[in-house]
């Protein structure tokens, strides 16, 4: 039986009922991943250590609620004693001495890391083309980006690979690729999920989630994911709900806000086609929805390219060629050694944002951009506080079209941070926020985008569920058949 695009649940319940081992799953997976390579959507496969952990599963049963289930892990988490580059040439020798908290919790689960995947540089990229270790290929097409930075983890969840992968979003990049790979990803509340053993880009605004075929695999892995660490100053420490109990409830007099300043007509026809009719799909629910104004949205994208540039100047200061990492030949003195290893080690993309935070925190800026910059976001998330008064979630696309042809925007970075666009303010005001699959252009998914309060995952997820089991669109596959 073939276990490509089967769900977290599906795959449970073949467990469960013995119609296939652990090891039999596993070594599917891998067959997979192997007859999918042209993808580029793994840096580092666990083969040996991932066989012997499901071994142990058929030998000794787990309690586990995710026992045995295969899961990619974005390679941004540190992973012990498995090498985990950032998609950088600046880590393609580091390997971890400890795990990540959202590893160790998965793990702990029962969940198997089969490997790492593939993304863009330090997370910065909305394409995964700035990937040291190459381009990821979208499932949909040879030509298409898979989307960015999570894009191998979007690769391998879309190509039914593996049933879930592990992903960061610091300004759409779960949400974005998810859209243009035909799945669904969440990005929880800030600071719902620890940050620790993360490697930072922004941190302020990082924040990991899952990634998965369906809403309710998606409430499966955030049930594990989430957890109070000491170890991270930033993690909340709140009751954390069973994100699966609500879902089947009905969404009967959800009140769904429409942004006013999200002018659509300015997107292709197909894009507000799409839109429309999950309109017309969410009112067939008993959903309601109504017009808000959120006044500062439209400052959201240099705002973010002020903040975030800012503080990734701030920690990858710390890749300087003498504790780890890459480190050059031969330098003649301790300057040298800082300018060649950071010149060798670090990408384009990566280089160009050191920059602009550099030079935004630097003296005589500071005050002009980057104390500018944090009080607009305080704007931001105001106008959702004032929004979220009358509506339960907010909706609108997440992306502005479906996945572009790889290089087509590469000689123009403001179009490629436009991709952003819908996407960013969650980030900026700490928010809760979800795509789902919910229709295609020209044979190439698009996703829709649900914002949720403070918190409030559980409704996000419960919306996104119920557009899903009255609809089909997150079973379509590249393949063309459906899952």
């Amino acid at each position: 039986m073939s276990i490509q695009y089967k769900s977290i649940k599906e795959l449970k319940n073949m467990l469960n009922d013995k119609d296939i081992s652990h090891t039999e799953l596993v070594q599917e997976t891998f067959l997979n991943i192997k007859n999918n390579s042209a993808l580029n959507a793994f840096i580092t496969l666990n083969e040996e250590e991932s066989l012997k952990k499901a071994n142990n599963l058929d030998n000794t049963p787990s309690s586990g609620s995710l026992a045995g289930v295969p899961i990619a892990q974005k390679d941004l988490f540190c992973t012990k004693d498995l090498k985990t580059t950032c998609g950088s040439n600046m880590l393609s020798n580091f390997i971890p001495p400890y795990s990540a908290t959202v590893i160790e919790n998965l793990e702990n689960a029962g969940c198997i890391s089969v490997g790492k995947t593939n993304m863009d540089e330090f997370a910065m990229g909305s394409s995964n083309e700035t990937s040291f270790y190459g381009n990821v290929q979208n499932p949909w097409g040879k030509n298409l980006v898979p989307g960015g930075s999570s894009g191998g983890s979007a690769a391998a969840v879309a190509a039914g690979i593996v049933p879930a992968a592990s992903g960061t979003d610091t300004g759409g990049s779960i949400r974005q690729p998810a859209s243009l790979c035909g799945i669904s990803g969440l990005k929880p509340t800030y600071g719902r999920v620890s940050r620790w053993g993360m490697i930072a880009f922004a941190s302020s605004l990082d924040q990991a989630g899952p990634m998965a075929r369906t809403a309710e695999d998606c409430a499966l892995l955030l049930n594990e994911m989430c957890s109070h660490d000491e170890k991270d100053t930033t993690s909340i420490d709140e009751a954390i709900p069973d994100f699966t109990e609500n879902l089947n409830s009905s969404i009967q007099g959800l009140k769904i806000g429409l942004v006013k300043e999200f002018d659509l007509s300015k997107l292709d026809n197909d894009v507000v086609q799409v839109f429309e009719e999950s309109k017309k799909h969410y009112e067939s629910l008993g959903a309601e929805f109504i017009e808000i104004s959120l006044p500062n949205i439209s400052l959201s994208v240099p705002t973010y390219y002020v903040v975030a540039p800012a503080e990734c100047s701030s920690n990858l200061s710390r890749f300087d060629g003498v504790k780890f990492g890459k480190r050059c030949d031969s330098p003649k003195d301790l300057e040298e050694l800082y300018i060649k290893t950071r010149s060798e080690g670090f990408g384009d993309e990566v280089k160009r944002r050191i920059l602009i935070g550099s030079y935004v925190l630097s003296a005589g800026f500071y005050d002009a951009y980057y104390k500018k910059a944090q009080q607009v976001r305080r704007l931001i998330k105001n106008d959702f506080d004032s929004a979220f008064k009358s509506v339960d979630i907010i909706m609108s696309p997440t992306t502005r079209g479906a996945a572009f042809e790889a290089g087509s925007k590469g000689d123009d970075p403001i179009q490629m941070y436009l991709e952003d666009l819908f996407t960013i303010p969650a980030n900026l005001a700490g928010l809760p926020a979800m795509s789902i699959p919910n229709g295609m252009i020209d044979n190439k998914p698009i996703g829709l985008q649900l914002i949720g309060n403070f918190l409030d995952e559980s409704r996000l997820l419960q919306a996104a569920h119920n557009f899903q089991i009255s609809s089909d669109w997150h079973l379509k596959t590249p393949s063309g058949n459906k899952s």
